[in-house]
């Protein structure tokens, strides 16, 4: 990538916090019986993955002042991102997230603190201006003090000329006043934002399935300028231009290990190739490429990714 003004690829805002895994394959939780830390959260995760690409990375957050915190931060760092923008709250433990082990979408209880403590103050205009990229997740948005100074700062970074992206992995568990999330998902992608959508994402968004048109027209009209509508083995849709075009990617039949983290996978690869120029159809190749390599492996991706990888297969 050329160098910039903008030292950041990414500057990643939400939650970084413990995922506490199932050890073992379970239907849910009520079967799972030990489990094992991981450092989580998806915007953190986005930010490890990004760095493993090798786009400068910041994750601004906000955790417990606490050993759990500590833990957490130290993970981030040693995967490459800059984390001189993590607070410390000194009264609300680190969040932390119980998952269950499965091939299919996880089932998950969040015990949620320090997360929702992200403040105007890590955000001054000054760090937006020093990113490419501010992305955020609908976890990040689905409560306050973070959900008021996400969005306003996202207004505040696409006027500082920077793009802004979200992951709209809604879940109802987390946010349960659906019409509150369609009114800030629908001001934060105002600002003109790029968005990752599953399918089951968007049925807890709506309430039922979708037609993927529906989807599409309705995030459009919100000021989305391109959507990426994820469908399981399926593939992927996108569409930009504002709804103008569209690109399909068939699914390949791959063995699942692990389906955790495989969205933040997806993305970091799909912006990695956004950043480097690639057309929307092809960022989409290279989100898959690194979702397959994350969906077939146990854990984290590695720590290093040669992002040379993302384009093999259509370079």
């Amino acid at each position: 990538m050329t160098t910039s003004p903008r030292p950041y690829a990414l500057l990643s805002v939400g939650e970084l916090l413990a995922d506490l895994i199932g050890h073992h394959v379970s239907n849910s939780l009520l079967d799972a019986q030990d489990f094992r830390r991981y450092q989580g959260g998806s915007p953190a995760n986005m930010a490890t993955n990004m760095a493993r690409l090798g786009n400068p990375t910041a994750l601004v957050s906000c955790v417990g002042n606490d050993n759990i915190g500590r833990y957490l931060t130290r993970q981030i760092e040693e995967s490459g991102v800059d984390t001189q923008f993590i607070t410390y709250d000194p009264l609300a433990p680190t969040s932390i997230v119980l998952v269950s082990r499965t091939a299919g979408t996880p089932d998950f209880v969040a015990y949620r603190h320090a997360d929702c403590r992200i403040r105007p103050e890590q955000l001054p205009d000054s760090l937006l201006a020093q990113a490419h990229l501010f992305h955020t997740t609908c976890f990040a948005l689905s409560q306050q003090p973070a959900q008021d100074a996400i969005v306003d700062a996202a207004k505040r970074a696409k006027a500082a000329g920077c793009q802004v992206t979200i992951d709209t992995n809604y879940a109802p568990s987390i946010w349960p006043d659906r019409d509150q999330a369609w009114q800030v998902i629908s001001d934060y992608c105002s600002a003109g934002a790029l968005v990752k959508i599953s399918e089951d994402d968007a049925e807890r968004l709506y309430g039922s399935p979708q037609t993927p048109d529906r989807v599409l027209a309705d995030f459009h009209k919100m000021g989305a300028v391109l959507i990426c509508l994820t469908l399981g083995p399926n593939g992927s849709l996108v569409s930009y231009d504002g709804g103008a075009k569209q690109s399909r990617i068939p699914g390949k039949k791959i063995d699942v290990v692990d389906v955790t983290g495989a969205g933040d996978a997806y993305w970091a690869g799909f912006l990695t190739a956004y950043l480097d120029g690639y057309a929307p159809g092809n960022c989409a190749h290279a989100g898959a490429a690194l979702a397959k390599m994350k969906l077939t492996r146990q854990g984290p991706l590695p720590d290093k990714v040669d992002r040379k990888l993302l384009y093999d297969q259509f370079e």
